[in-house]
């Protein structure tokens, strides 16, 4: 499967289109051959195990609690018993599936890695991202062309505080890695964004935002 990212410590797989969201899943292999970590299980998960092709799992990493996000799950408990993280503020997790909780700025690692945990409400009250060297997992909080889906107003001025203060500080050059279809920058997030804030908005604009459109 193609790499969306790696460099001397770690590579990033991306599993692209799976389900009928289109959801992407990605495979997080340390240099030294430990080890992986999974981000995120959505129906289809299937292609995730043939990409393993046998290499263990450390760990399951869900970014939020939106069911196709975990609509592989028991597929993927089929290959491994890991333990499965969220983030530490999300809400309607199945507590069957013993979800542990990482909290914002919380760093782990993947082989020689660390990748560090992101805070960033709006899509959820949980939602996190991940970041590790120049890449960036973002869930559904950042697309291409805008922010994920948010259900209120209010909701949207979080998900946007959350991109611009915590996202936005990293650099341009880093990959934005997101739940659903293609990569980005954050530079070109950046670029597009400000085009986004120098516009006039309904005080009750959500949903479906795209800084350019919008």
């Amino acid at each position: 499967m193609p790499k969306a990212y790696n460099d001397t410590r770690i590579s990033i797989e991306i599993l692209s289109n799976l389900g009928p969201l289109g959801n992407n899943a990605y495979i997080l292999r340390p240099s030294n051959n430990g080890p992986a970590t999974i981000v995120d299980v959505p129906e289809g998960s299937e292609a995730t195990i043939t990409s393993l092709a046998g290499l263990p799992v450390e760990r399951i990493i869900v970014t939020h609690s939106h069911a196709d996000h975990w609509n592989g799950f028991e597929t993927m408990r089929d290959y491994t018993a890991a333990p499965v993280f969220a983030g530490s503020e999300e809400t309607n997790l199945e507590q069957s599936r013993d979800v542990q909780t990482l909290q914002h700025a919380e760093e782990f690692l993947v082989g020689d890695a660390t990748v560090k945990v992101i805070h960033t409400p709006g899509h959820t009250p949980g939602s996190i991202c991940l970041h590790t060297g120049g890449a960036l997992l973002t869930g559904d909080t950042l697309f291409p062309g805008g922010p994920g889906h948010s259900r209120s107003p209010e909701s949207l001025q979080q998900e946007i505080e959350s991109i611009t203060s915590k996202l936005y500080t990293l650099t341009d050059q880093t990959i934005v890695l997101p739940g659903h279809g293609n990569t980005t920058t954050i530079g070109q997030s950046k670029a597009e964004y400000e085009i986004f804030a120098n516009r006039e908005h309904d005080e009750e604009l959500h949903g479906d935002v795209l800084w350019l459109e919008t």
